[in-house]
């Protein structure tokens, strides 16, 4: 990590919570290529979609661990394969 990259991490480390995951963010944007806003929009949409049906009890979130533990015996067996 080079010296200014060092610095500006140090700097960026002392934000707060919020701002640090907005600039994550816009950090990670700008990785992207421009993105086509139509794409946007649907992606959006399908957000909104899966949080309304959480919000409605029409489905059951998971833990994270329960997941990663569900996704690690998946590669696990895939491997034995």
């Amino acid at each position: 990590m080079t010296e200014s990259l060092s610095t500006l991490f140090r700097k960026a480390s002392q934000l707060d919570q919020t701002d640090r995951a907005a600039l994550a963010g816009l950090l990670l944007e700008s990785l992207d290529p421009a993105s086509d806003a139509s794409v946007e929009a649907i992606w959006a949409a399908e957000v909104e979609r899966r949080v309304r049906e959480v919000d409605q009890g029409l489905v059951r979130t998971v833990p994270w661990e329960a997941l990663r533990d569900r996704l690690d015996a998946r590669g696990q067996a895939r491997d034995r394969n």
